[in-house]
């Protein structure tokens, strides 16, 4: 069966494609082994991120300038959301496509076929994400929702590195991500950033317990949970790709959802979205994530410590520039200047890919 549009998978970035080509007038046919699944994970981005287009109702809060803590605390003078997981899914209606619960089997060009047999054809875009695998870093998390009260004594905190989840200096890092979920919870969760392999559930739950005890937030163990594991590297852009799968996992960060939202118009006019600039940037990320896995633990704070320092302008360049090569190279260049000598021969050797060290460290969320 033909459509305008084939898109295989229904996690946000493929949902997105979808509701913006029905907008479009697009004849849109979507596959997915279980279109109905309620996603659950909690998505969050920079205000400046998100598309135009998006329903208001989709943004649970609004934090005007989030805390970051390293070696010190820092201000982010940036607006932060957190998106309503179960609104953002209602808002990207799909009514008028054609949706089939079926497994895509092969994509070739503009075919798929699907694991009952039926074909299509079509301009496919192939949003089914990524696999896990022993050989891609993972980012991982372990959090809990409480009551939103307790923001009133703890700030928002986009990252905080500080030393008291009980985890030892040599141990690989983990930090603490605190947000608020809408007027009446809150979500604290100790995030491993990136490794390889990645801090396991039980011992961010156990950090977090941890760290929760030292500042005095009580836990009943009666908490709704929320569990977080998907690979910050892997996606490979082009050949009709997109979200995960095509590359838009920020793989220092893990934030893929709004630049899949921001990118979603692009596709579907079927404009260029991996410019010379882009594909430039994006390698550039991944020299970043090599730096953040080759850092020892006792360095990942004073890592941090000197991003959170860069202006404003220079932490959106190298966070949310997709195609923005100058901007990135700026960041890039001033934060390695504000490094101590001894980071700076470690990031060498990792950009240049010439270390063997793994490390383990975190956030975007599953942005």
């Amino acid at each position: 069966m033909r459509a305008d549009l084939i898109i295989c998978g229904l996690g946000p970035a493929g949902r997105a494609v979808a509701h913006r080509a029905l907008a479009d007038g697009q004849s849109v046919t979507v596959i997915d082994p279980h279109p109905d699944r309620v996603w659950t994970p909690t998505y969050a981005a920079w205000a400046d991120e998100l598309p135009d287009w998006l329903d208001p109702a989709a943004v649970a809060a609004t934090v005007a300038a989030p805390t970051a803590w390293a070696v010190r605390e820092h201000r982010l003078d940036r607006a932060y959301q957190v998106l309503d997981t179960a609104a953002l899914q209602r808002s990207l209606a799909l009514d008028g496509a054609r949706v089939l619960a079926d497994r895509v089997v092969t994509v070739d060009g503009g075919t798929v076929r699907t694991a009952t047999g039926s074909v299509h054809s079509g301009r496919v875009i192939d949003a089914r994400g990524l696999s896990r695998s022993p050989r891609r870093a993972e980012q991982t998390a372990y959090g809990v929702i409480l009551g939103r009260d307790l923001l009133a004594d703890h700030p928002t905190l986009f990252m905080d590195w500080r030393p008291d989840n009980g985890a030892a200096p040599e141990e690989p890092p983990s930090f603490l991500y605190v947000v608020p979920l809408g007027p009446d919870t809150v979500l604290y969760e100790e995030t491993c950033l990136a490794g390889r392999p990645a801090l396991s559930p039980a011992m961010l739950r156990c950090r977090l317990e941890h760290r929760l005890r030292e500042r005095d937030i009580p836990l009943s163990g009666t908490e709704p949970v929320e569990r977080v594991r998907f690979p910050v590297q892997g996606g490979k852009p082009g050949r009709g790709r997109f979200g995960a799968a095509g590359g838009l996992t920020h793989p220092a960060t893990g934030y893929s959802v709004a630049t899949s939202l921001r990118a979603a118009d692009t596709v579907v006019a079927g404009a260029r979205m991996w410019t010379p600039d882009a594909r430039a940037v994006a390698a550039l990320r991944r020299a970043g994530l090599r730096s953040l896995l080759a850092l020892p633990p006792r360095d990942v704070a004073i890592f941090f410590d000197a991003f959170f320092a860069l202006p404003v302008p220079l932490q959106r360049a190298y966070l949310s520039g997709h195609d923005d090569l100058r901007g990135t190279v700026a960041a890039m260049r001033a934060l390695f200047t504000a490094l101590p000598p001894r980071l700076r021969g470690t990031l060498v050797t990792a950009v240049l890919g010439l270390g063997g060290a793994v490390g383990r460290g975190r956030s975007e969320r599953s942005t």
